[in-house]
């Protein structure tokens, strides 16, 4: 039987913009029907912004997922969102712990949803980005009450930990939001102990350039 190949690329607005919007369309628009504007989610002038960067996985040259990439995000957080955050967290101190990127947009085609490759191709070329870039976490939202939820994938399988939950957001679902970071250094730490399919798929490939940027050492 013939394997799939699953390979991920960086968008581009004249390369595969188009396809990657695509995407967007099927399941934030068609599927979830949580935004109506489809054509301003990627920016035109995508390849030339320094605050974000969007990334497209494919299986076997069909489009399968993307993610966003927003670098420096402010963690003060408006009063309206209804933010409860974890009785440890001081985001004050948190802020100064790091260098924060916001994953968002983070979405797979039903067809893809159960195969690891598509998300960890995801995962691997956003932190090969944020890393080389200087960035040391991520920070995202996910839906409690979304049947597709990354929740259970982003704890148990790369190590967010919880920071706190609020009701509102920018996407027209009701569901509770929770909110998630991760210290990439420890996340590598966690999977290199564990030595399973997820680190040789995610953590291996990464390894000299967490070293380089001395991520790899032991958090």
């Amino acid at each position: 039987m013939r394997t799939s190949t699953v390979t991920v690329a960086k968008v581009d607005p004249y390369a595969n913009r188009d396809e990657a919007l695509q995407v967007i369309e099927q399941v934030y628009r068609n599927e979830k029907g949580w935004i109506r504007d489809v054509e301003s989610e990627i920016p035109q002038d995508i390849e030339a912004r320094a605050d974000q960067s969007w990334y497209m996985v494919s299986v076997s040259g069909e489009p399968a997922g993307v993610i966003r990439l927003l670098y420096d995000p402010s963690l003060e957080i408006p009063e309206e969102l209804g933010v409860e955050l974890e009785p440890s967290i001081d985001l004050a101190r948190l802020a100064g712990s790091g260098r924060f990127v916001e994953i968002g947009r983070f979405m797979i085609l039903p067809r893809y949803r159960k195969d690891i490759r598509v998300a960890l191709k995801l995962m691997k070329a956003a932190i090969a980005e944020v890393v080389e870039r200087g960035y040391t976490h991520f920070i995202t939202d996910v839906f409690l009450s979304d049947p597709h939820s990354p929740l259970a994938f982003h704890t148990r399988v790369l190590g967010f930990e919880r920071i706190g939950t609020h009701r509102t957001g920018e996407l027209a679902c009701e569901s509770a939001r929770i909110i998630l970071i991760l210290d990439i250094a420890r996340a590598y730490q966690r999977l290199k102990r564990r030595r399973n399919r997820v680190f040789r798929e995610l953590g291996e490939g990464l390894r000299d350039l967490l070293e380089d940027r001395k991520l790899a050492q032991t958090a």
